[in-house]
């Protein structure tokens, strides 16, 4: 006996209910899916962008409690120091005025003058490319008898290297009880200048003034490592007395 017409629809639209059920699932799991390989990218992104720091981290705790002299490489690292007639002393220009520096990194030359900016807080040591002062602030700083620690792209890529720099400036600070310590690290990145002589990564930088006879220097050292024996060396040999404004915080 032929199916009658209202149970021939009764029988279609279990059809399509069914069929209606199906791509819900499927799309349920489909979408369940993307939300997956969303939150596993997302945690991808988030682990690779906290890796470096955590490393970096872990890196220089290791350093807790080391002389300065026993951070990094040996002082063998670094090539002999180097100076050049220094000229800027006392030459402000308006803040925001960018200066040309020949050399790189500069150990002198004109700069801006601004409290709380040009020269930077003694407070900050160190520095990432994201919150460095400008050039124009740090040679203010070098005029003020600062031993100031340049570390190139190839050097801030190095998570061994960020971090005995790091420890380096930590242990400055920490042992700075009467302010004379005065130090920064910060980076030196392809639009500051010129790289630094091949195969180095690291340099100090000195604006010296002789007490005698008020001959003024710019003060270079490169190095291929950071070295702590190195940065103690230079900073005895260059102290922050023999600058042009040495008792300017």
């Amino acid at each position: 006996m032929a199916k009658s017409s209202k149970s021939e629809k009764s029988d279609r639209r279990q059809v399509i209910d069914d069929i209606r059920r199906k791509q819900k699932s499927a799309e349920k799991r489909q979408g369940m899916a993307i939300v997956g390989v969303c939150i596993a990218v997302a945690l991808i992104i988030v682990g690779v962008a906290a890796y470096n720091p955590v490393k970096t981290a872990i890196q220089k705790a290791r350093y807790s409690g080391t002389p300065l002299d026993e951070i990094g490489a040996k002082a063998g690292a670094c090539q002999k120091v180097e100076t050049k007639v220094a000229t800027g002393s006392g030459e402000h220009v308006p803040t925001g005025t960018q200066v040309t520096y020949d050399e790189a990194p500069p150990a002198f030359g004109s700069h801006w003058n601004e409290a709380g900016v040009a020269p930077d807080p003694a407070a900050n040591r160190f520095y990432t490319a994201d919150g460095r002062p400008e050039l124009e602030s740090l040679v203010h700083n070098l005029e003020h008898g600062y031993s100031v620690l340049w570390y190139d792209e190839t050097a801030a890529d190095d998570t061994s290297e960020v971090a005995a720099i790091k420890a380096i400036a930590a242990t400055l600070d920490e042992n700075d009880t009467n302010g004379r310590l005065k130090f920064k690290a910060v980076p030196w990145t392809k639009k500051d200048g010129k790289a630094f002589p091949k195969g180095q990564h690291i340099a100090l930088t000195h604006w010296t003034q002789d007490a005698t006879t008020q001959e003024q220097l710019g003060v270079w050292q490169y190095c291929s490592e950071v070295s702590g024996a190195a940065v103690e060396k230079f900073m005895l040999d260059y102290p922050f007395t023999n600058s042009p404004e040495p008792y300017v915080p």
